[in-house]
């Protein structure tokens, strides 16, 4: 996939919108879509890491992204519903959904799993891409080609010691993914996952801090999969769980 050339105009007049846009994976998606000619929507609890992608995409010249604030851990169905009313009066359709944010606070056995970062961990990974999608239906049906992603990882196809509700949630993750793609097969919406292998991210730096970050791949590596995933080349892809490969 890393051969993919998108169309300069694979996105234009698309509206996205993209969780986590304020670092790593979800700043550099938020960028390429942009690039490309979508209109992004930046979610993000970071709101000045938001303001510099949105500069950035200004700067560029490319087409003029919103910003939207918002702490999904503690996020209610109100606030989601909330955000689809803003997104319809704004929009009135959604053609992409990136699901990219994510919650990693630490490596432990489950037995020594504070409980209350386990519940944490389940609202920001698995239970906000269920709200979020939930209330955002609407307008991706309203799409003549829309597609969902959800950003997944290895411990959430296999698991692994120490990896606790993070792998959960991701095993979750993929499971939605299933679901959503069998109960959307004769919709217009797409469904998929991705498993982006070892990334350079502030999430990752945490987990291995002793980890030299010029051998792990940039985000950047991962576009243009992302970019076929979110554009009409996929069509026909649906309910695949994808892995990034060198």
């Amino acid at each position: 996939m890393q051969e993919y050339r998108p169309a300069p105009d694979l996105l234009q007049e698309r509206v996205v919108l993209v969780t986590g846009a304020a670092d790593g994976i979800g700043r550099a998606a938020a960028m390429a879509f942009a690039q490309h000619g979508a209109t992004v929507v930046l979610l993000d609890k970071d709101l000045p890491g938001m303001e510099r992608v949105y500069d950035e995409i200004e700067a560029a010249g490319w087409p003029t992204p919103a910003i939207y604030p918002m702490h999904l851990e503690g996020c209610t169905p109100h606030e989601f519903d909330e955000l689809a009313l803003k997104l319809e009066e704004t929009f009135d359709r959604l053609d992409g959904l990136l699901h990219n944010a994510a919650a990693l606070p630490y490596l432990s056995r489950i037995k020594d799993y504070d409980a209350e970062d386990w519940h944490k961990v389940m609202q920001v990974n698995l239970n906000a891409p269920f709200m979020l999608t939930q209330v955002l239906l609407p307008l991706l049906e309203r799409a003549e080609d829309a597609s969902i992603v959800f950003t997944s990882d290895a411990v959430g196809r296999r698991g692994k010691a120490y990896w606790g509700a993070y792998a959960a949630s991701k095993f979750g993750l993929e499971g939605l993914m299933q679901v959503l793609a069998e109960e959307l097969e004769n919709s217009p919406i797409r469904v998929n996952s991705v498993d982006p292998g070892p990334t350079r991210t502030a999430l990752r730096k945490r987990i291995f801090p002793g980890e030299d970050p010029r051998k792990v791949k940039p985000p950047e590596a991962l576009m243009p999969l992302y970019l076929w995933l979110m554009g009409p080349d996929s069509k026909g892809t649906h309910g695949q769980a994808l892995t990034y490969s060198e």
